[in-house]
């Protein structure tokens, strides 16, 4: 009888021991300045999942992304939540971020935002509070590439915020 509880203790811990695997909340948005198009561009990749939850919790409970029959709607509402929660100064004035689309990779989904008609860069101040009103541990890493200055930040709920000098 030994012998048995020591096999079923031996088979039941490694299977007990990786049932409560730790989820990670995390974004990465890349930020560019491509100086010949006078243009930052924003990338930002967000588990689909999370984002999903966003979507279903925020606007819409029968929303299911990256599917054959997407709703129209998804677009709208990227573009609404993520002009809303991410925020850039450059040379301390607020910009408009303008939504170009988005793109699904595997478990990522990939959105595109532009600012157009930027002349220069002497600072960049950056606000990504992406699904922090979801997820309490949400981090986002921002990486900035402006004029051959290169930075990353990783951003928390209590720290929302990055600024670049380069003047």
């Amino acid at each position: 009888m030994k012998a048995f509880n020591y096999y079923l203790l031996l088979f039941l811990v490694p299977l007990l021991a990786f049932t409560t695997a730790h989820k990670y909340y995390v974004s990465i948005t890349e930020v560019h300045y491509v100086k010949e198009k006078k243009s930052v561009q924003i990338i930002t990749r967000i588990f689909i999942d999370d984002l999903e939850k966003l979507v279903r919790e925020r606007f819409d409970e029968s929303i299911t992304l990256a599917g054959k029959n997407e709703s129209e709607k998804v677009d709208y509402y990227l573009e609404k939540y993520l002009t809303e929660k991410i925020k850039i100064k450059i040379n301390g004035q607020n910009t408009v971020l303008q939504f170009i689309g988005k793109e699904y990779d595997n478990d990522i989904a990939i959105c595109y935002i532009e600012i157009p008609k930027i002349d220069h860069i002497s600072d960049i101040e950056i606000e990504n509070m992406v699904l922090f009103d979801i997820f309490e541990e949400q981090q986002n890493v921002v990486r900035l590439n402006i004029n051959n200055k290169k930075k990353s930040f990783i951003l928390i709920k209590e720290n929302d915020k990055g600024l670049l000098k380069l003047d």
